[in-house]
């Protein structure tokens, strides 16, 4: 044994300089290499019997990542070793300083990300009743965001603080932060009004992910939630780039704020003398034949007449959503109108004239049919 241990001291002295170096390179990889092997054998090993659990879903998500962090480590251990010139060494060093936070800060945002994503597989928001799963997502998903905006920001200063000519420039900073701050404040407020805005909408909750909303004007679906902007989905399948503070200073129109569930109006302009008790009856046929309607309620009434000598019917009937609403009315409005074209064609508005003059005049005027308008 001592004699094996002499001769490959000998070696060592005898071998080149860059062959020696390149020898302990490799030697530091393989030795990461397998150290990860085994890291991931014994995670798999621990984690096999939930494969679904936030610790299995990270040891995969993370195990090409944490190959390159144990190289990364190794190679700035090994440096020592290695018969490097002074500026070679120093290049050696910063860029390991460079790495390995970088890589380090790379996981941790892998493992935020994990561990939300996982807690959000158990907000299902395809359920009827999905208000809770709406909430708890909106906040996990501006949670993982303010998160994961931080980590980048202690990494990114981190890696700075490492290079010597960004660390003195840090101090000249910091002894001008009056008048630093100023301007930068000044410049970036409108970035900064919305990032406040974003944390607000944790506590606030004005509108979840999913959320059917109207705002300017168009009608739509939350999509994403982001620290300074919201994308609502148009029924149109357009997208609508909203700032996070349009949310908490302006009005709008939020349809699944407490329930998905709503109450849909259909208006009708008929003609006064229309028999509305038959309508009425007609109408809760429509409706309660029809798949969409919630069971929940119904109605048919007169609100208002009109200038032109029409009577205004509202017909009220609930369903489980905004979208089922809407074809919901639509189903119900075209049903009804085929069953007054085809039934009670008098019940479409007519002009009617009064004739002044003669008896036989008049006695004509009466027996003139009116003409149907609309």
């Amino acid at each position: 044994m001592a004699a094996l241990t002499r001769t490959v001291h000998r070696w060592a002295r005898e071998m080149p300089e860059w062959l020696l170096g390149a020898i302990y390179i490799v030697a530091a990889v393989a030795l990461a290499v397998v150290l990860h092997r085994v890291i991931i054998w014994v995670a798999r090993r621990a984690t096999r019997a939930r494969p679904d659990s936030t610790a299995a879903v990270f040891v995969e998500r993370v195990r090409k990542l944490l190959r390159w962090l144990l190289i990364a480590i190794a190679l700035a251990a090994v440096q020592p070793a290695l018969d490097l010139t002074r500026g070679a060494a120093t290049l050696w060093a910063r860029a390991a300083a460079l790495l390995v936070p970088g890589l380090m800060g790379w996981c941790a945002i892998v493992a935020i990300g994990t561990v939300i994503d996982v807690m959000m597989r158990h907000a299902d928001i395809s359920v009827e009743d999905n208000l809770r799963a709406r909430r708890r997502r909106t906040r996990l998903g501006i949670l993982r965001q303010i998160i994961v905006s931080v980590v980048l920001l202690v990494t990114v200063c981190t890696m700075l603080m490492t290079i010597p000519s960004v660390r003195s420039l840090g101090v000249t900073l910091a002894a001008s932060a009056g008048l630093a701050g100023l301007a930068v404040g000044a410049a970036a407020q409108p970035a900064l009004k919305n990032l406040i805005a974003g944390f607000q909408m944790i506590f606030t909750e004005p509108i979840r992910i999913d959320d059917v909303v109207i705002i300017d004007g168009e009608w739509g679906r939350i999509e994403e939630i982001r620290l300074t902007y919201v994308v609502v989905k148009i029924w149109d399948e357009r997208r609508l780039v909203v700032p996070v503070s349009k949310f908490l200073e302006q009005s709008f129109q939020n349809w699944t704020r407490q329930s998905s569930a709503l109450l849909g109006s259909v208006f009708w302009y008929l003609d006064p003398a229309v028999d509305v008790e038959r309508l009425r009856a007609k109408l809760g046929e429509i409706v309660t034949a029809n798949p969409r309607w919630d069971k929940r309620f119904w109605n048919l009434q007169v609100t208002d007449t009109k200038a032109d000598g029409s009577i205004e019917l509202r017909g009220l009937m609930t369903a489980r959503d905004a979208s089922t609403a809407f074809d919901l009315r639509c189903d119900v409005r075209e049903a009804l109108l085929a069953f007054i074209r085809a039934e009670m064609p008098e019940a479409l508005l007519r002009r009617r004239v009064m004739v002044e003059g003669s008896a036989e005049g008049a006695s004509a005027s009466m027996d003139r049919p009116s003409s149907p308008v609309g």
